[in-house]
């Protein structure tokens, strides 16, 4: 079950200033490992990305394609398009 960030807050402001510094360094841990998870998987998409081989996109192929997964999503805004 996940507590809330008040109860959690509550909880902290009681535990000792050792327990509170254990806890920092806690967070601390788990924020570099979701960092470094995150950024593995952005290596594993450049490496993908890289595997095909092709030339990049032009800026305006880049366009093309923006407005195409919008107009998927539905999420074309009004407005003209070159």
């Amino acid at each position: 079950m996940s507590a809330g960030p008040q109860i959690l807050l509550q909880k902290f402001k009681a535990l000792s200033p050792q327990l509170r510094a254990k806890v920092e360094d806690f967070v601390d841990f788990l924020m570099a490992r979701e960092r470094a998870e995150a950024a593995e998987r952005l290596g594993r998409a450049f490496g993908k990305l890289d595997a095909l081989d092709g030339p990049p996109l032009t800026s305006s192929e880049v366009r093309a394609e923006i407005r195409a997964a919008r107009a998927r999503k539905g999420t074309l805004p009004t407005g003209v398009y070159r």
